[in-house]
């Protein structure tokens, strides 16, 4: 799908941090460099897996206009942590930004490095519980709802998800988070 100028704009002029793969600090570099699938420039990132008291996972699905797996459904959470930001405070940045949460109450599932064709990131995964729906944003994601354990699992590996989000819901279950 192409991209707008703002959006071509916006990846050029967004910065994100470098690390190494202990998590330390290298340089800064633009969003567009690190998802280029060249450079592979690795950077962190937070997601937040929003679990009711029904074990369903709240998923989103990422607006089509997203320069990466568009379309797909994805992690409750998720995003880059901004240069200077702790891990931590991406996590709660992203979690009022994209569901509205102000109160979070949070556990530590693992922390992760993945690649794909595009990129390559080290993922501070998260769960929280939740009974009520997320308030989304319209603006960050198409629409969203909570699945069922028995709906994703009759989903995996038919292009429905992104592979990322596989990854971690098989990760989630061995935790026995839900």
């Amino acid at each position: 799908m192409p991209h707008t100028v703002s959006e071509d704009y916006m990846s050029e002029k967004e910065l994100l941090p470098v690390i190494n793969e202990e998590g330390e600090f290298i340089r800064l570099a633009p969003r567009n460099e690190c998802h280029n699938g060249k450079s592979m420039l690795l950077h962190p990132v937070v997601h937040l897996h929003i679990i009711n008291d029904r074990g369903e996972i709240f998923l989103q699905k990422r607006s089509v206009t997203k320069d990466i797996q568009p379309g797909k459904w994805d992690t409750s959470v998720g995003g880059h942590v901004d240069p200077g930001e702790s891990v931590e405070e991406a996590l709660r940045r992203e979690a009022m930004e994209e569901a509205g949460i102000d109160d979070l109450h949070y556990e530590f599932i693992e922390k992760y490095i993945w690649q794909s064709d595009r990129e390559r990131e080290m993922v501070h995964s998260f769960y929280t519980r939740r009974s009520n729906e997320p308030e989304t944003d319209p603006g960050e994601i198409d629409e969203g709802r909570f699945w069922s354990r028995s709906e994703i699992e009759e989903a995996l590996d038919s292009g429905t998800f992104t592979p990322n989000f596989e990854y971690e819901y098989r990760q989630v279950l061995k935790a026995c988070l839900i």
